[in-house]
C-alpha cells in the first residue's frame, strides 16, 4: 500500500518507467489523473502540475506525441472542470442551506 501511495504522489518521477512498461495506456493514466484532479473536489493532492511539466518534457524528448498529449490533456481538464461545476451546481445550494455544514455564505 505504501508503494502505491508513493507511486501516485510521485508519478511525475515514475512517468518514464510507466511509458516504457505500458506504452499507450500511459495516455489513459494521464487523462484520468488530470480529469480526477480537476473534476473531483476531494483530490487536490494529486500531482497535476508537476505531472504536466514531466509529460511535456518527455514529449519534447519524443516519448509522447506532442499534439495528441496536448489535445488529450486539454479535453481531460475541460471535462474535469465541467464535472466540478456540476458538482457545485447540484450540491452547492444544499450545502449552504444546511445549518450543520459550516460554510461562509459570502466570499
Amino acid at each position: 500500500m505504501a508503494t502505491l501511495v508513493d507511486f501516485i504522489l510521485h508519478i511525475d518521477v515514475h512517468l518514464e518507467q510507466l511509458i516504457a512498461a505500458y506504452g499507450m495506456i500511459t495516455y489513459v493514466i494521464l487523462f484520468v489523473i488530470i480529469f480526477v484532479e480537476t473534476g473531483l473536489v476531494v483530490t487536490p493532492f494529486l500531482p497535476g502540475d508537476s505531472l504536466l511539466f514531466a509529460a511535456g518534457a518527455l514529449a519534447a524528448l519524443g516519448a509522447f506525441n506532442v499534439l495528441g498529449l496536448m489535445g488529450l490533456l486539454i479535453i481531460a481538464a475541460i471535462l474535469g472542470e465541467t464535472v466540478n461545476y456540476w458538482i457545485g451546481h447540484f450540491f452547492g445550494e444544499r450545502l449552504i442551506a444546511n445549518p450543520k455544514v459550516p460554510i461562509k455564505k459570502e466570499n
